[in-house]
């Protein structure tokens, strides 16, 4: 059985999201792939989130560590991973549920090739006008994409395939993309391992955003390909508004849905993102797309976000650690800018 189905760890970090966790967790405890272990990490919740998972029935295959402070998206998962045994592990956020075989196809789509290094599913939005806390079915009604995978830009802005977009059958092929969401993200082990960096999968100066865009681009650099499996079905609650617009306009108007933490996160991880994995050919040939992104983007912060101004000089201090993690990814990188040019659209 086990030579059959490799073990999968399942990484879920749980922060205040109490009114989630029921489904998140019914959706885990149900998957038809048989062989799990489960390792659930609480970030010092206190909505009570504790309490819930300290009354979780006890499971073989589930471990729960409550951590005394917030180690934040990248720390927190790479805690995980580090713990973990599984051959493949999936990272999936607490406002995501699983349809019963999503481990099931994705373990099937990394069989099809030794160097895929990741795997995204179809997800949906999980609500349309209807709370989380109501009816269990309640995500089951939305067919509304959330995402099919990331898709990056000549200006290197990051967008989710299909998002806002009703499922009409336009993304029911498997294909490669450019890289997977965080949201549940299926990974490797042996890809992670060959791409992590001062022993850090995901990069802690992130701490959270945009920490699965800088993942993707190395895991690409690095010749490990992504995968979209349409038969790996989620969905996911979104709340940091649509990543999918492209118009300036409706960009801002994205833009502040979201958090003061989350913009802050955003500009500077951005920044870093791209100083760690540009390649310079790249970078020079789309000059024309990625100037203007970048003098707009500069000019709105100074002028309309001073909150975020913390972002710019946080920045400059993780400079210096961005450029020495860029001198190790672009010497152990296998993968040339031409063939990489095909991901920017």
């Amino acid at each position: 059985m086990r030579r059959k189905n490799p073990l999968v760890t399942v990484s879920i970090l749980t922060y205040n999201g109490l009114k989630y966790l029921k489904y998140c967790f019914n959706s885990v405890f149900s998957q038809s792939y048989p062989n799990l272990e489960i390792i659930v990490l609480d970030n010092n919740s206190s909505d009570g989130t504790i309490d819930y998972l300290k009354k979780i029935k006890p499971r073989k295959d589930l471990r729960i560590i409550l951590n005394p402070e917030n180690l934040g998206f990248s720390k927190g998962h790479n805690r995980n991973i580090g713990e973990s045994r599984g051959k493949f592990i999936l990272c999936l956020n607490q406002d995501a549920v699983l349809d019963r075989n999503f481990i099931q196809s994705a373990v099937e789509t990394f069989e099809n090739g030794k160097r895929i290094g990741a795997v995204q599913g179809k997800l949906y939005r999980w609500q349309i006008g209807i709370s989380a806390s109501q009816d269990t079915r309640a995500y089951h009604v939305s067919r509304i994409i959330d995402t099919t995978g990331l898709e990056i830009l000549k200006n290197r802005r990051i967008i989710n395939r299909g998002q806002g977009q009703i499922d009409q059958g336009q993304f029911e092929k498997t294909e490669e993309i450019f890289g997977a969401d965080a949201a549940a993200v299926f990974y490797r082990r042996e890809a992670l391992e060959d791409v992590k960096i001062l022993d850090e999968y995901f990069d802690q100066d992130f701490f959270a955003y945009k920490e699965d865009v800088d993942l993707a681009w190395r895991l690409r650099l690095y010749g490990w390909r992504a995968v979209y499996q349409p038969k790996a079905i989620a969905w996911h609650d979104r709340t940091a508004g649509d990543s999918a617009a492209i118009n300036y306009f409706f960009i801002i108007r994205e833009r502040l849905k979201i958090n003061k933490f989350g913009k802050y996160l955003a500009f500077k991880n951005q920044r870093l993102t791209q100083i760690k994995n540009e390649q310079i050919y790249l970078l020079f040939k789309h000059l024309p797309w990625v100037l203007p992104k970048e003098i707009a983007s500069w000019i709105y912060v100074i002028l309309f976000e001073k909150y975020t101004w913390k972002a710019i000089k946080d920045l400059f201090q993780q400079i210096p650690s961005a450029w020495q993690k860029r001198k190790i990814i672009m010497s152990r990188k296998r993968t040339g800018a031409k063939e990489m040019e095909k991901w920017f659209k």
